[in-house]
């Protein structure tokens, strides 16, 4: 007997901005414009793809090692991003380079990893912005014990007679992939966060490549009616929709906070460039898939509907390619002005407290590089 394939979704994903910048009022996913900021939520999706094609131009000089870009994703970014409070934490993978700059991180920061000056670049907590994770999948877990801490600390507040406001109680949001989903970290994190009802959400940037292979060999259901399979809800947005994924967000966020457990959000977008600047996108993709998700550009679209309705006041845009000017130019010259670090750094914050064997292993490579300069000397002076 044929086995069945799961039924289809009725519809699609929630839209409430349309490609050509109109309202799209959406009975699931309720949410009124004037509850954003629009012209914000404008300047800060292109001051994130500035950001990203100074990064692929300084990549392109050698000056980063490596870039992984973000361009088309920038609605995604920071829809979710506008939806946070302080107080919340956030764990990225190594494209979240949007939420970054919402979250006040020093872009420049953000180049010293790729530029091999830094193992990490910034505190988390000055910004509640955990460091970039390189291990596919392994930031759920992070976020999910993180989630699980304050869960903890509330339990002891409310022990000691101090507990916290209902709704006041930060909340964890990491974002992913699709190609995360295939990781088994990912699913583990889904198992701890629903059966301890965790205020954690699961944002899923689906941008339909994990590197060259295509979400269908990874999964024949769309990515947020996977969280069926673990008890708490998913929501399917039109990830180019920057009011659509700020609306999911803040909805996702308020019902983590209020105690209801965890949500996964996925926003259906597409990763116009390739997967990092060392990557052939060109191998597997073809060029009329690029010019078909162009046409849906999240920026475009705001731009349309803030020229529509008015909501930009004279001199905005202007204003705004002033400022991606002037992060560009700050972005090139802070890049190359990164110290190196020094050579016992490796060594010397891979744990609380340096061990013996680190130590041997730092001995080592001082004697190693010792051994260098002294060849170097020598090859000089026979010059």
């Amino acid at each position: 007997m044929p086995r069945k394939t799961p039924a289809a979704q009725p519809s699609g994903p929630v839209q409430l901005l349309t490609p050509q910048g109109g309202a799209a009022p959406d009975d699931r996913l309720p949410f009124d414009p004037a509850d954003a900021d629009l012209p914000a939520l404008y300047r800060d999706m292109v001051l994130a793809r500035r950001l990203d094609t100074e990064a692929i131009a300084l990549q392109r000089q050698g000056e980063l090692g490596l870039w992984p870009s973000l361009f088309g994703q920038e609605a995604a970014q920071v829809g979710a991003a506008h939806a946070l409070r302080a107080s919340d934490m956030v764990f990225p993978t190594y494209r979240e380079h949007g939420v970054a700059l919402c979250r006040g991180l020093d872009p420049v920061a953000l180049l010293g990893l790729f530029r091999g000056t830094t193992l990490g670049g910034w505190d988390p907590r000055e910004t509640s912005f955990n460091l970039y994770t390189l291990v596919i999948g392994a930031q759920t877990l992070h976020a999910v014990g993180y989630a699980m801490g304050l869960v903890r600390d509330a339990a002891r507040q409310a022990a000691a007679g101090t507990p916290q406001p209902p709704g006041d109680a930060p909340a964890v949001l990491v974002f992913l992939g699709d190609g995360a989903l295939s990781e088994g970290e990912t699913n583990e994190a889904f198992i701890w966060a629903a059966t301890q009802k965790l205020p954690v959400v699961f944002f899923c940037q689906n941008n339909q490549w994990a590197i060259s292979a295509p979400y269908r060999v990874q999964s024949i259901v769309p990515v947020a009616r996977r969280a069926d399979g673990f008890g708490f809800p998913g929501v399917r947005v039109d990830g180019n929709d920057v009011l659509a994924c700020l609306a999911a967000t803040r909805r996702a966020l308020a019902a983590a906070r209020a105690g209801e457990g965890p949500t996964l959000i996925e926003a259906f977008t597409y990763r116009r460039n390739a997967h990092t600047t060392a990557d052939d996108a060109g191998r597997y993709r073809e060029a009329a898939e690029e010019q078909e998700w162009a046409a849906k550009d999240p920026i475009t679209r705001l731009h349309a509907h803030l020229t529509a309705t008015g909501a930009a006041v004279p001199g905005f845009f202007d204003g705004v390619e002033a400022e991606a000017q002037a992060l560009a130019e700050r972005l090139r010259s802070g890049c190359r002005a990164l110290p190196d670090p020094e050579p016992d750094s490796p060594f010397e914050h891979t744990y609380g407290e340096t061990t013996p064997e680190l130590r041997r292993q730092m001995a080592d490579h001082r004697a190693h590089l010792a051994a260098l300069a002294q060849g170097a000397e020598t090859s000089g002076d026979r010059a």
